[in-house]
């Protein structure tokens, strides 16, 4: 958050300077309105904290310069008690708030930051872009949005890495919808949810008679995707046997179609993802290596949610404006207990487990805030001990023994959920469906 401080006493700038920094917020400031201006010109705030009096121009008159220049950042007023009146006529000029000197550093803070929110939300909402997993303003995520501005703008193959429930998807629709293809399909399929028998002819499509059961012809989804992007979710799933017809495609830009002998040309835009290191496997030999290349042009790396803890409040807060358009109950937000209690959480499941989260406190929360008890927060402390355990054990125990132990907790600890279970275990639900029969584990 960068926000610009105009007051004409030195020490209330700095005061308010040194405070807001301790909150990580970056603070310019002008020392009156006519520096104000010229600095709202040269850069973006996010919010501005106004002196309502100022020599050459002052508080009022700023506010409705800035509101007739079309800036619309939130703007907090500082007035003393005996300027409540001006105070309020600034509110109704454009101010957003106001507070009064002697005043308050934490009131200060709150407000900036609620306000902050507030217009990031309304701003999404407008926009219409679903960005769950992009709500942020850690440095992370700043810097991810800034590759998908340059990646949308090139036909460059891009890779998506991230654990799972990171957002992945997310990233790619918005490289999608920021890129000249925008208007084309965009078209997803997860690797790992398509049974190895089908996945060619969904790829690629399919010629009448082409295998018992072709009774007419098909269309893939690298021909569906002609024009727009082609995602491939859990690329790191695709079976050797299809990577390298995937590595053609790219090299060449063509498909054939199964039963087929017309090479197609083809004109999609393609982005993978996977939540597994491809580097490993190509250590290992299930990935090959010229694919990797092939994909691994423009690299997107999400972190996980624990590493950006600063963004969950605001994406919280989004959340919950998300979720309550579908709800009768009105929630505002959390306590602050709830909230130090879910930033302190460790999220193995990222931003789809906070939306969980998030949604079952919703509806057993009995006011408009979200309480402590209203939160089911899985201990990460309980979580770490297992696995402290698990290691501890290993001498004693064979891979097969610790990797059926896992699976039986991983289905404890989400109530048998194969989808949850399998998205904190780092496989497909495909493959736990698989393990589970394969270990004869009872549900």
């Amino acid at each position: 958050m960068r926000v610009l401080i105009a007051d004409d006493e030195e020490n209330i700038r700095s005061l308010m300077k040194k405070f807001l920094s301790l909150e990580n917020i970056d603070c310019d400031t002008a020392e009156n309105g006519l520096s104000c201006q010229r600095m709202v010109r040269e850069t973006l705030y996010d919010a501005l904290i106004l002196d309502l009096k100022m020599p050459g121009m002052d508080g009022l008159e700023l506010i409705g310069w800035l509101r007739m220049e079309g800036y619309r950042m939130p703007i907090i007023m500082i007035s003393a008690h005996g300027e409540i009146t001006d105070a309020v006529k600034a509110l109704k000029e454009g101010a957003d708030d106001y507070v009064v000197k002697p005043f308050d550093p934490e009131e200060l803070t709150i407000k900036l930051k609620s306000l902050v929110e507030s217009a990031t939300l309304r701003n999404l909402a407008e926009s219409g872009k679903r960005l769950d997993a992009l709500i942020g303003e850690s440095s992370s995520m700043q810097h991810i949005k800034a590759i998908i501005a340059k990646a949308a703008q090139s036909a460059a193959t891009v890779l998506i890495t991230g654990e799972s429930g990171t957002g992945k998807e997310v990233v790619a629709r918005e490289i999608h919808n920021q890129s000249n293809v925008k208007d084309g399909p965009f078209v997803p399929i997860n690797i790992g949810g398509v049974p190895e028998n089908l996945l060619e002819s969904e790829l690629f499509g399919y010629e009448k008679g082409a295998f018992t059961g072709a009774s007419g012809r098909k269309i893939g989804l690298f021909e569906l995707a002609s024009g727009g992007t082609l995602f491939l979710d859990e690329i790191g799933d695709m079976p050797l046997s299809l990577q390298v017809k995937i590595l053609r495609v790219l090299q060449e830009k063509k498909i054939t179609r199964l039963g087929g002998t017309d090479a197609l040309p083809i004109n999609a835009r393609i982005v993978a993802a996977t939540n597994k290191s491809l580097e490993n496997m190509v250590k290992d030999g299930s990935f090959r290596e010229d694919l990797f290349y092939r994909l691994n042009v423009v690299r997107i790396e999400i972190p996980p949610l624990r590493e950006r803890r600063e963004d969950i409040p605001l994406l919280s807060a989004y959340i919950i404006r998300k979720l309550s358009r579908d709800m009768a109950s009105r929630i505002d937000g959390f306590t602050p207990d709830a909230m130090e209690a879910l930033k302190a959480h460790h999220f193995y499941g990222n931003v789809r487990e906070l939306e969980n989260i998030i949604e079952r406190a919703m509806i057993f929360s009995d006011g408009p805030l979200i309480d402590l008890k209203d939160l089911d927060l899985r201990s990460s402390v309980s979580r770490l001990d297992e696995r402290k355990e698990v290691s501890a054990s290993a001498e004693a125990k064979s891979l097969r023994e610790l990797e059926r132990d896992a699976i039986v907790r991983a289905l404890q600890r989400w109530e048998g959920n194969r989808t949850k279970a399998s998205a904190e275990l780092g496989i497909t639900r495909r493959t736990l469906i698989s393990k589970i029969k394969e270990y004869g584990i009872e549900e």
